[in-house]
């Protein structure tokens, strides 16, 4: 169970069961709305989980609920992308033994995707993190870092994937 921010490609909630019924789908989005909500729509397809009373429950958190239509893989791109991403950047890699081993699992790669992960529609930087003053001097040239200047690199999911940044050498 995915929820995911339109507008920043943020994953707002991950949800894992092997069983999900309409009370379980609407504690998730509970979960992901909290109580002090911004967010005003709720775009969902038509699996046979979404009933009326989940619709009207769903409307009773705040939120205008919009079906996508029929046969229209397009009109959710978004969350199919990520559930995509999801697959072929994690799942394909690791065995999970349990429901907590993939929450674990999920939750991990979840925080990498948000914070760590470039997201190239939404031009260069990583989203979320407000782009700081730079404090490594500009180099003369594009293929040598200044002196003075490490790449840090922190392993994500035991190595599966790496984020960098640049610091300062202070010895």
């Amino acid at each position: 169970f995915v929820v995911i921010e339109h507008g920043r490609r943020r994953l707002a909630h991950v949800g894992v069961t092997s069983h999900p019924t309409a009370d379980w789908t609407l504690q998730q989005l509970r979960e992901a709305v909290g109580d002090e909500s911004t967010h005003r729509y709720l775009i969902h397809d038509r699996d046979s989980i979404f009933a009326k009373h989940l619709d009207s429950s769903i409307r009773a958190l705040g939120l205008k609920v919009l079906r996508t239509p029929f046969r229209s893989p397009k009109a959710n791109s978004i969350c199919e992308r990520v559930i995509s991403t999801i697959r072929r950047e994690c799942l394909d890699w690791i065995i999970p033994f349990s429901e907590t081993h993939l929450r674990a699992t999920l939750r991990e790669w979840v925080a990498h995707y948000n914070t760590g992960r470039p997201h190239k529609s939404l031009g260069p930087g990583v989203p979320g993190l407000p782009q700081a003053a730079s404090v490594i001097p500009k180099s003369e040239s594009r293929h040598r870092l200044p002196a003075g200047t490490i790449v840090c690199a922190k392993s994500v999911l035991g190595g599966l994937h790496h984020e960098y940044s640049l610091a300062r050498d202070v010895a």
